[in-house]
């Protein structure tokens, strides 16, 4: 946290960024109710930088760019499950089009990520594997990281896991409807 940051005492405090509750409501809550809100919104804040900083150094170690890692991550994803990958495929999940996909995969052939195989049941179709040494570099990097989440969850009891999901799933339904900088659909 800079200088900066600490004058700024918090940015999600309703009782100082919206004081009159003209947006956000907060008045009907007491002092104390009001602090864990704040706390959770902040702990929020600080597991989202976090969890930021860790993507770019993930993408770092391994010289990528935010799709080039989103598409390693499925691809890897798929091949542990069995599933044969293809261009069309990756195309849908990272929601970009077909040549956009194709440079794409023409950079991660061409850093030694992935091959291009002919797909076996339809030769005019192509498959897509992630090479070994960037599946070790995924493990040693993505992977451990997200050990250590799952451990982190593992660790709380039933009750407490149940509660962060219906937090979570709070979260979700506030945000459905809204779209980036419009507000409320």
């Amino acid at each position: 946290m800079t200088q900066d940051d600490e004058k700024v005492r918090s940015l999600v405090d309703p009782r100082l960024m919206d004081p009159s509750g003209e947006i956000v409501a907060h008045r009907h809550l007491g002092a104390e109710d009001v602090e864990q809100v704040v706390a959770v919104l902040e702990a929020m804040g600080a597991w989202s930088r976090l969890e930021r900083d860790l993507s770019e150094k993930a993408r770092e170690y391994m010289r990528l760019g935010d799709k080039d890692m989103r598409a390693l991550r499925y691809l890897i994803a798929a091949q542990r499950q069995g599933v044969l990958a293809t261009p069309g495929m990756i195309a849908a999940h990272l929601r970009i089009s077909p040549a956009a996909t194709t440079k794409l995969t023409d950079r991660l052939e061409a850093g030694g990520h992935i091959r291009r195989l002919p797909h076996p049941a339809d030769r005019r179709r192509i498959a897509i594997e992630v090479t070994e040494s960037t599946s070790a570099s995924a493990r040693a990097s993505v992977g451990r990281s997200h050990a250590r989440r799952f451990d982190a969850i593992a660790s709380l009891s039933g009750e407490d896991r149940a509660a962060v999901l219906r937090f979570f799933d709070a979260l979700t339904r506030a945000a459905e409807g809204i779209e980036p900088g419009l507000g409320e659909a």
